[in-house]
């Protein structure tokens, strides 16, 4: 009996200590779904709307603990301020202290963009602002629009952009924005509280925080003045009731126009002008840098030795691109060749204070510093001075002899395209300095049949660009999969410092048609001066073709996966251009084809293309847009992978799904189908 109790009295015990250890034990608790829902406003103070409030202190509170990020970024005030408010946030609320003195009669803005977000997921409150009034009455006006890069379509994120009722032309330069907002991680944006009345409209990315804007800083205007209104309009809600029907109410509301503004922002690509660099290189070459693009050339005049006052024009030959920004200068005359030092005075175009082009000259000192052999390490230990003396005499001997010998140096020939040639591709070759002369019956040029070499007439060779004195190409109508051969005989190349080439040959095989593929837009809505540039999935163009009689053409490409985007060509001149302020020109308008193009070896696709079918938002292909929302903490990519899309085009399985086949033509099932989709609707109108 008395075990047993002992037994019972143990029993117990370990219960108690399993129940206290499940007690104690730390489990994770079962939670419900992520939250997805951005904090709610409250109240605040002043009350939004509110009237006659001259405090600087605001205090916005929400229902749930929040955080502000990128204040300096994402908040902006109207009108501006000066000094940047104190924005901070506690717990539920979100404080705000103004620094500039208050305005009499003005309508204050807070646009916190979608900086606050609440304090554990991140949920972002989007396009959140808040108002109020120092006077007895608040303006409500709204303009609404989008802003894009001009060249690329990419969404312009956290870009400033503002009004002037100013409407004078150098407001933009010389005076702060009025009323300012910022665009979201979409571009999109909305100026609030404006008075009634006319204004022009700006979007800048303002690097220095001065609201106006400098010629190096990116800019976006619209072209017609702008006069905002509103309209009172009806909304449609939808209520649910606890038993699960359904009843619509009816609700009054304000509609703020124009709400469809598109700018398109550019830079003008300026830069100040002026001498960056110069140097003798050796005793060949002077280089001569500018920090910018230049029109024209410096007026380099010698200063002394035996051909003082003469031009350096006179006595080298230039190497220079088309930008004419980087100079080279090979020295022809041999009294310059033996001078050491040279003075110059060098007169060229350069910024002067009032970022005008205005000649200067500065007097230039080249310095030649001949690269100086290295001394021999000296042996550790001391030669044996017993060493036969006739012994070292005669390799001293030796040693001057080899001395005496003229050193030959040659000029290089080097092949820049490689043994495997594509169809369309000139062969091209650059020379280690200018060349005085090809003596053309020492080049080469051969074709082979079977196992034999045919000769065939040279072609001309010409320079790539007239003023690359040292890079050249020969063009020819090669035979796809046929194998040719460039020689160069030794001395077939002679320098302008009489050197010559060693011997070179150069066998390389065209690649055949069937390893290419061909595509083709029949492209409308416009065809004017439309050139048509095709992209890899770096969004970078890999080939360009005009519109000719409505259709783009790209023969000869490689196999892969291409995107495409087109520009209206306004001046003619074969190349996009940006915009000018000064002279009120817009970029040259953009538009993107809105698919991939999957090409594969030996096909040729034909697709359609209207320019204007969608609106400009939704026309840049998702897989190169580079700005794109941020994704929510634990938030998947619900796109399709490149692989599973489909892409419109010829599928083996269903040989009569779409616009591609075999060496030829075919018709098009892509008509737009993303039309409409995705809340878009901004349209091509840009205030021509």
């Amino acid at each position: 009996m008395k075990d047993r109790r002992i037994y019972m009295h143990v029993l117990l015990i370990i219960v108690l200590a399993v129940i206290v250890a499940a007690c104690a034990s730390i489990g994770r608790p079962e939670g419900g779904p992520r939250d997805e829902i951005p904090p709610v406003f409250v109240k605040s103070e002043p009350a939004i709307g509110a009237l006659n409030y001259t405090n600087e202190k605001i205090v916005l509170e929400f229902d749930e603990n929040v955080q502000v990020k990128d204040v300096m970024d994402k908040v902006v005030v109207s009108p501006v301020q000066k000094s940047m408010p104190s924005i901070t946030a506690n717990g539920r609320r979100v404080y705000v202290e103004l620094k500039d003195t208050m305005r009499q009669n003005t309508t204050y803005t807070i646009d916190f963009s979608d900086a606050i977000s609440d304090l554990n997921e991140g949920n972002p409150l989007d396009g959140f602002a808040v108002d109020f009034s120092t006077g007895n009455e608040i303006d409500s006006l709204r303009i609404s629009g989008m802003i894009f890069e001009a060249r690329n379509l990419e969404p312009a994120q956290g870009m400033l952009v503002g009004v002037y009722s100013n409407l004078s032309d150098t407001a933009i330069t010389t005076l702060p924005l009025e009323r300012i907002s910022k665009t979201n991680q979409l571009g999109q944006f909305t100026l609030r509280n404006l008075k009634p009345g006319t204004y022009r409209i700006f979007a800048l990315n303002d690097l220095n925080r001065d609201y106006h804007w400098d010629r190096s800083e990116d800019i976006a205007f619209y072209d017609i003045d702008i006069t905002p209104t509103s309209q009172p309009t009806e909304i449609s809600d939808t209520l649910q009731a606890a038993d699960g029907s359904d009843s619509i109410v009816v609700r009054p509301a304000t509609i703020f126009l124009p709400n469809d503004i598109l700018l398109t922002w550019f830079n003008e690509g300026y830069k100040s002008q002026y001498l960056k660099d110069y140097k003798r290189v050796d005793r060949r070459r002077i280089t001569v840098d500018f920090a910018a693009p230049a029109d024209s050339l410096p007026q380099i005049t010698l200063l002394n030795g035996d051909l003082a006052g003469r031009t350096l024009d006179e006595c080298a030959l230039l190497n220079t691109g088309e930008t004419q920004d980087t100079l080279e200068y090979w020295i022809t005359a041999p009294e310059l060749l033996a001078q050491d030092t040279l003075m110059v005075a060098a007169r060229y175009m350069r910024t002067d204070t009032l970022q005008q082009l205005t000649w200067g000259t500065d007097t230039l000192k080249l310095i030649l510093k001949e690269n100086k052999s290295k001394d021999k390490k000296k042996d550790k230990k001391k030669k044996d001075k017993k060493k036969d003396k006739e012994l070292i005499d005669s390799l001293l001997q030796d040693s001057i002899a080899q001395d005496s010998l003229p050193q030959l140096t040659f000029i290089n020939v080097m092949m820049k395209t490689a043994t495997s040639h594509d169809i369309n591709v000139p062969l091209s070759f650059e020379i280690s300095q200018p060349v005085d002369t090809f003596i053309l019956d020492k080049i080469h040029f051969e074709m082979k049949r079977d196992t034999l070499w045919d000769t065939l007439a040279l072609p001309e060779i010409k320079r790539l660009i007239p003023t690359k004195l040292m890079e050249y190409k020969i063009d020819y109508n090669w035979e796809p999969g046929a194998t040719y051969r460039l020689s160069f005989d030794s001395a077939a190349v002679v320098g302008i410092y009489n050197e010559w080439n060693k011997g070179l040959k150069h066998e390389f095989t065209v690649k055949k048609e069937e390893e290419y593929s061909a595509l083709y837009f029949n492209v409308s809505g416009e065809t004017d001066n439309v050139i048509v540039e095709l992209l890899s999935s770096s969004d970078e163009p890999v080939a360009v073709s005009k519109v000719i009689d409505g259709t783009a053409e790209f023969r000869y490409l490689k196999p892969g996966t291409y995107f495409a985007r087109a520009f209206i060509d306004k001046n003619g001149n074969g190349e996009y251009d940006t915009g000018n302020m000064g002279d009120k020109l817009q970029p040259e308008e953009v538009y993107y084809y809105p698919k991939k193009l999957n090409l594969k070896k030996n096909w040729d696709v034909e697709q359609s293309w209207n320019l204007f079918e969608l609106p400009l938002d939704l026309q840049k292909p998702r897989e190169i847009k580079k700005n794109k929302p941020a994704k929510k903490r634990g938030e998947r990519d619900t796109e399709q992978s490149e692989d599973d899309e489909d892409d419109g085009f010829y599928d083996e399985n269903d040989p009569f799904g779409s616009g591609s086949r075999n060496n030829g033509f075919g018709g098009s099932n892509f008509n737009g189908g993303l039309k409409g989709m995705g809340g878009g609707g901004f349209q091509n109108y840009r205030g021509r």
